[in-house]
């Protein structure tokens, strides 16, 4: 393989597997040998280090004191105020907690790692209105964003936010609450049509009991768990919800699901039951090591194969952190990252709904692509934008929605700063228009894009104006 069709191969493997990369490290990259760079972003992967933000002992105080306000029939002005003050201060950490991950995928060494810790973001969609719970989801997503499924599943599950976000605190013998077993099986483990209403109530009584305490720890409550035996995917036995957990796995349905999934988001949102069974067939086989499942994929033929390449339309996220990481962008307000987020639809850390975001198509209509396109000139130039809120948000001081529904719009400038002499400077001394826009296009450059950019005064105009299009929005 020649370097020119081994620099597109890495471009597109940074691109999947990262938010891009400079072209001095592709260049670096494309000189050696391609399953070595898979294998480098695995071991670059190793170090997981968490978001730090919320202070879970600040956390738990603010709780205990939320807690006795609203345990008063009546509260006083001064408690009033102070019950409103912690809600502020939570969303406000929930905001700084936002921005920490987003500067986190824009400047990370391990890029693999966060863009793995981003789709267990989608696959495991959890909202909390406590940002300690929303941090410690993330950070457990990260830590074993590589490694195995089950210990994964297991301590997502344990988690304070899940298990407050699909009600399992209200899951108790003779009461049982079926929200969290019905997810479990239909959005995180099996999907939908291969199990039934029988194996959800088993499920829910298996996991009553599976709770969590004051400090935010997994706590299982034995006075509320039903110790009946139960039947289970045709199995009896008195089963909790670790061994529910487990036949989940024995399942090679379950293998199949997590893998069409991962195709769709690394590879193709058309599924292709060939390729999807190949990784399958591999990650049952090796016990649900994500690792070993993501080589597979990232060093199979049919991930480089022309038909893969530049067909995948960029989430929101993938969009901002690619242009920003590009750039070498500096917000000097990052919480305009939050209104561009929630003007485009993603919303970190409040999906729509457990389903996650849809993804695909959905994440462009008239409006956003308008939007989507002027954001590069604007980012890059510091320009001042009108924000329209998608969907809702946890403070609507920060985007207002009127009750009726309808926006109202926000114009702010977007105050950042973008290095250009680190970003020129890193391009070949003899790189030409063609050379740059086919470094940041992903979809082959066509004959009206290379028109435009040989009419470009300079090189900054060239990105500038590559950026802009429609065709940049396509991975």
């Amino acid at each position: 393989m020649d370097q020119k069709e081994n620099f597109l191969k890495v471009k597109h493997l940074f691109n999947r597997a990262g938010f891009g990369n400079s072209y001095t490290d592709l260049i670096k990259a494309s000189k050696r040998n391609l399953n070595q760079v898979v294998n480098d972003l695995l071991k670059q992967a190793d170090a997981a280090e968490g978001l730090k933000t919320v202070d879970g002992f600040e956390t738990r105080q603010q709780l205990l004191k939320q807690a006795g306000l609203g345990a008063k029939k009546e509260l006083t002005p001064a408690e009033s105020e102070e019950r409103k003050m912690i809600i502020r201060q939570q969303n406000e950490k929930g905001r700084d907690l936002n921005v920490e991950w987003m500067e986190k995928m824009m400047s990370s060494s391990s890029p693999f790692l966060e863009k793995m810790t981003l789709f267990w973001h989608g696959h495991f969609a959890c909202r909390s209105n406590n940002p300690y719970y929303a941090q410690q989801l993330n950070n457990i997503q990260r830590t074993h964003a590589l490694g195995n499924f089950k210990t994964l599943l297991m301590e997502v599950s344990q988690s304070p936010a899940m298990l407050q976000y699909l009600n399992n605190q209200q899951n108790k013998k003779n009461s049982p609450n079926e929200n969290f077993a019905r997810e479990l099986m239909e959005l995180f483990t099996l999907g939908r049509g291969n199990y039934t209403e029988q194996d959800i109530k088993a499920a829910a009584r298996a996991f009553t009991g599976w709770s969590y305490n004051k400090e935010g720890e997994f706590e299982f409550r034995t006075q509320v768990h039903d110790a009946e035996s139960k039947t289970f995917f045709g199995k009896t036995g008195n089963f909790d919800g670790e061994a529910i957990i487990d036949i989940l796995l024995e399942q090679p349905a379950t293998a199949h699901f997590i893998c069409a999934k991962l195709y769709a988001f690394f590879v193709n949102e058309k599924p292709n039951e060939v390729h999807i069974k190949e990784l399958a067939e591999h990650f049952y086989k090796e016990k649900y090591s994500i690792a070993a499942g993501m080589e597979k994929l990232l060093k199979a033929r049919w991930f480089y194969e022309t038909a893969q390449v530049g067909n995948k339309i960029k989430s929101p996220v993938e969009f901002l952190v690619t242009l920003s990481k590009t750039f070498y962008v500096n917000y000097h307000k990052p919480q305009v990252l939050i209104q561009l987020q929630s003007s485009l639809g993603q919303y970190l850390f409040n999906p729509p709904n457990v389903a996650g975001w849809p993804g695909g198509k959905s994440w462009i209509d008239s409006s956003s692509l308008m939007l989507r396109m002027r954001i590069p000139s604007l980012v890059l130039n510091d320009g001042q934008i009108d924000f329209t809120a998608k969907g809702d948000i946890e403070d609507e001081a920060l985007i207002a929605i009127n009750r009726k529904g309808k926006a109202k719009v926000a114009k702010s400038y977007i105050n950042a700063e973008a290095d250009w002499n680190r970003f020129l400077g890193a391009l070949p001394k003899d790189c030409s228009a063609i050379d740059l826009a086919t470094y940041l296009l992903q979809p082959a450059l066509n004959e009206k894009n290379k028109a435009m950019v040989n009419k470009a005064a300079s090189l900054k105009n060239v990105a500038i104006e590559i950026t802009s299009t429609p065709e940049y929005q396509l991975c």
